[in-house]
């Protein structure tokens, strides 16, 4: 059956329910992307160091549980987990106005919130990967990341302006309300969607034996530890089932391409979040709602990106999708360093467009191929793997840039932020042969 003949995934209840608790949720992380660095840097006056400290606080956990969390999610029914994470979320940022109001909210309370919502996330963008092979069925895999990169460049596209613009109108502090509101409402749509992962992992049982890298341990997604079994042979097991998702993507040469370029474009990532509001608002002089607006424009291509990805894929393969838009990618990131003040602060939002419509082609392509070749049983593990080599970096960028910004200053940051983010896509474009997957 051919893409144009095929069902909508619209019509499918469980699928809208999926799609939009993770549409909702990504507007409400973006409203946070810009409220979260804004309360410290105008609400508590902090440092860039302590803006760059905040940043790697919230992606710390992909370090400190990235890798163990796939195991456990692999063990799990993944809904009680997406619920679970969002409720946490959710309390843990409503403590912030709450304190804001109260009048003692500090950086020590910033970093916990962080760190906290961090943890959550780990658990939650596991597990929410793994979720979708159920959902949609592996020949629909590309569609389906089409829609959940849709959902990030919409979001991206509204969150941070309505971010800004509810800074400037309510305060900072307030504005996080927001996204907790949206973690709420996504567990609900969450709660509703009835995929029997129980069945599933029964038909799955039984080719896993032939596909899992040294077998033997007998694990589903949804088994869990025997009751009866030592806190040391589950710590052995835990670290067995960890060694086999590393041992996949080390296998595989493309991922482990795909990894390298993730890794330096979170690095690049957590020297952009903690630069960038402190170069815009208090070099340029921009205010919050135009700093959150011109992020925002930045993501209309994000939102192109979403919609020609499948058809690029599919016109091209998987594999020359990758490496043109790597190549599409590394090109118009170039030109962002030129930002400053007055007209050159327009080059900002182009480039961050134009690069949307690449690095979301190149995303959704690499997502497809890495889910298309992963054994059921290991879904959860090679999203963690993969997380925790590219996610794993972005603390060390939001440390990298507070300690610029505190010894060299703010814009030395946002100058290394802008060359790191044009030179991530390099090792895709030093592999040819990626042209060659299908």
């Amino acid at each position: 059956m051919t893409a144009g003949v095929r069902r909508s995934l619209w019509r499918a209840r469980d699928f809208r329910r999926y799609a939009g608790a993770d549409a909702i949720s990504k507007l409400g992380s973006e409203v946070s992307l810009v409220a979260l660095p804004l309360t410290a840097a105008i609400a508590l006056r902090a440092s860039p160091f302590q803006v760059g400290l905040l940043t790697a606080a919230e992606m710390a956990a992909f370090l400190l549980v990235g890798l163990p969390a796939g195991a456990w999610v692999d063990r799990m029914r993944r809904r009680p987990v997406l619920v679970a994470a969002d409720v946490v979320r959710a309390v843990a940022l409503l403590s912030v106005p709450a304190a804001a109001a109260a009048g003692v909210l500090g950086l020590p309370q910033m970093y916990a919130v962080a760190l906290l919502t961090g943890l959550c996330t780990v658990f939650f963008d596991v597990a929410h990967q793994s979720y979708l092979p159920s959902i949609v069925g592996r020949e629909d895999l590309a569609r389906g990341h089409g829609t959940l990169a849709a959902n990030q460049s919409l979001a991206q596209l509204a969150g941070p302006g309505l971010g800004g613009w509810l800074v400037q109108a309510l305060t900072a502090p307030i504005a996080v309300v927001a996204d907790a509101l949206s973690y709420g409402v996504s567990g609900l749509l969450l709660l509703g969607v009835r995929v029997d992962e129980r069945r599933e992992a029964g038909t799955r049982a039984g080719t896993e034996a032939g596909t899992r890298a040294g077998a033997g341990t007998g694990d589903t997604p949804d088994a869990v530890p025997e009751r009866g079994a030592s806190g040391g042979a589950r710590a052995a097991r835990l670290r067995s089932e960890i060694a086999e998702g590393l041992r996949f993507v080390a296998g595989q040469p493309v991922l482990r391409r795909v990894a390298a370029v993730g890794a330096l474009t979170m690095l690049s990532f957590g020297l952009w979040s903690a630069t960038v509001p402190l170069y815009l608002v208090r070099e340029v002089g921009t205010s919050p709602g135009a700093y959150g607006t011109l992020l925002s424009a930045g993501a209309v291509g994000g939102v192109a990106g979403a919609w020609l990805a499948p058809r690029v894929a599919a016109r091209l393969g998987v594999g020359r999708a990758m490496y043109a838009a790597a190549w599409a990618a590394t090109l118009c990131t170039a030109p962002l360093a030129l930002t400053a003040a007055g007209w050159r602060l327009l080059i900002l939002p182009a480039a961050l467009a134009a690069s949307g419509v690449a690095t979301t082609v190149f995303s959704v392509a690499q997502g497809a191929y890495r889910q298309s070749i992963c054994p059921p049983h290991l879904l959860g593990r090679l999203s963690a793997t993969m997380r925790f080599l590219m996610w794993g970096w972005m603390p060390f960028g939001g440390l990298l840039a507070g300690t610029l910004g505190q010894l060299a200053g703010v814009r030395v940051a946002f100058w290394t932020a802008c060359g790191a983010y044009t030179l991530a896509h390099l090792p895709i474009l030093l592999a040819p042969r990626v042209r060659a997957v299908s």
